[in-house]
């Protein structure tokens, strides 16, 4: 059996800790707004799923994409 790459458990590891931004920006941002983050990191989280077996060094580059997305979509808004 293969080790599993830990590059892949980094990565969800940060799309957690992007899911708290996106939910935590209820206190500042629209409803719809939120509504929307939301859809963008469930879409990402499926992305980083796919990759998770064949791309593990990626998933973590899904994380920062969805952390890069959340700072701009806050830039936007304040």
């Amino acid at each position: 059996m293969d080790r599993a790459d830990p590059w892949a458990f980094v990565g969800m590891a940060g799309m957690a800790c992007a899911f708290f931004l996106y939910a935590a920006s209820l206190t500042f941002a629209a409803w719809w707004v939120v509504a929307l983050l939301m859809l963008v990191w469930a879409a990402l989280l499926l992305v980083a799923t796919a990759w998770w077996t064949p791309h593990p060094r990626l998933v973590p580059v899904v994380a920062a994409v969805a952390v890069l997305v959340w700072v701009g979509a806050v830039a936007l808004v304040a």
